[in-house]
């Protein structure tokens, strides 16, 4: 069988300029959609790289790396025999298998949290809701530095800095994911690093609440109790049909990654009441505004 023409080459226009981890959930999602054309089974195909049907389905979703002599041999059981469509998809592969831009900082991460960057930085729309701080793809330097100090010794500080600084880029890249996030009131009123730190952190939201790729929401004291009953999570969503939408919960030495479509659906409709709940985004603006103000 030969490919159709060009069909894996776009891969790469679709998914590289979102890094490593989009990349390999794209690659992924070509190899499930060459193994169903060819119609074989996640069985035959794990046979055939001395694997199982389990594995077949980590490749597919792009949660793996990939190995040449696998998608090689994979290529081969699926007819696609073409050099130049073999070639293409295989230079994706190596480009997949390349650390993300994070790894330079991995003696400071948890390997879970390496994880959430890579999937963060592939997302097409990121939710949040946050009951404590403002969200670190929101936080300005200095409270970002307030913020890292409070659970780490200040040798690693500039650098941990730095991180959540380069994680904030996405919001500026072409084609990056839109943020909607929720923050309860209590944000606005907690002087992490000081009065004048939280004064420029809140100037700061009213500013990048204007960008039309980020949405910010209060939800006031006078909502009273709410659907996420103390717990801070985000939801990610991703371009490639194949991959779930993930929650991520942050816990102090752990992570939790839910993908579960009964999970999915109930944080769905937590996110959903939490927005109706908070003040419509110009009103969040305002109450933002006038409390920098009062700190001046």
């Amino acid at each position: 069988m030969v490919a159709e023409p060009g069909r894996i080459g776009r891969v790469e226009s679709l998914a590289a300029e979102r890094g490593p981890t989009a990349l390999r959930i794209a690659v992924g999602g070509q190899l499930r959609k060459l193994r169903e054309q060819a119609n074989i089974t996640r069985e035959a195909a794990g046979e055939a790289i001395r694997g199982s049907h389990a594995k077949i389905s980590r490749l597919e979703l792009g949660r793996t790396g990939f190995k040449e002599r696998d998608i090689r041999d994979l290529l081969t059981l699926y007819g696609v025999n073409d050099d130049v469509e073999r070639e293409t998809l295989l230079e994706l592969v190596r480009k997949a298998n390349q650390p993300g831009w994070w790894h330079r900082y991995s003696d400071l991460l948890p390997p879970w949290f390496e994880t959430y960057l890579g999937l963060e930085h592939a997302s097409k729309s990121i939710r949040t809701f946050e009951g404590q701080l403002v969200p670190g793809l929101l936080q300005t330097e200095e409270y970002a530095r307030a913020v890292v100090a409070l659970g780490h010794e200040s040798v690693e500080t500039a650098r941990r800095v730095e991180l959540r600084r380069r994680r904030q880029e996405i919001l500026d890249r072409r084609g990056g994911p839109t943020l909607w996030a929720v923050i309860d009131e209590s944000v606005l009123h907690r002087p992490i690093g000081g009065t004048e730190v939280l004064r420029a952190q809140l100037e700061r939201l009213v500013e990048i609440s204007s960008w039309p790729n980020v949405t910010i929401q209060v939800l006031p004291y006078a909502a009273g109790g709410n659907a996420a009953a103390g717990s801070s999570f985000t939801m990610l969503r991703f371009a490639e049909p194949e991959l779930p939408d993930i929650v991520y919960l942050e816990q102090l030495t752990s992570s939790l990654y839910l993908d579960r479509q009964q999970d999915l659906e109930m944080y769905r409709q937590v996110m959903d009441r939490l927005s109706v709940q908070a003040e419509p985004p110009d009103r969040s603006r305002k109450l933002m505004a006038e409390e920098a103000a009062r700190l001046k």
